[in-house]
């Protein structure tokens, strides 16, 4: 019976935690949302500071971002039309997992690497 019990206590565990990475899981999300934090909010600002993203990947991550209340899309009544994207109040729930992510990334790489954070990884030759 004690093992049915901790399955169930399992499972319970996971749930919440599925439905975070359901929202934030991917290459980008995170990413965008630092970008976002960081002042950045028209398409093209977002797009380029981050590395390798590209047009087609941002419109689609934005948009499952702005489904899920993360970010705000405004469309500013000028001519021509310009769209920001901006991080919602509930945006702010994440930055304690971000940080989270960020001291424990920095932890990690100092572990594998045995180099500051600020060291890049080298790129695996093609």
């Amino acid at each position: 019976m004690e093992k049915q019990h901790n399955h169930k206590d399992c499972m319970q565990a996971l749930k919440p935690v599925r439905d975070t990475l359901d929202v934030i899981n991917g290459k980008w999300k995170l990413q965008i949302i630092i970008s976002l934090n960081a002042g950045n909010k028209r398409f093209t600002e977002i797009e380029r500071s981050i590395p390798k993203l590209t047009s087609k990947v941002l419109a689609k991550e934005l948009k499952e971002l702005e489904q899920n209340g993360l970010v705000e899309r405004i469309v500013k009544d000028t001519y021509p039309v310009s769209i920001e994207y901006c991080p919602t109040q509930y945006t702010k729930t994440l930055h304690p997992v971000v940080e989270s992510l960020k001291d424990w990334g920095e932890n990690h790489r100092k572990h594998i690497f045995g180099a500051p954070a600020e060291t890049e990884k080298p790129e695996k030759a093609k």
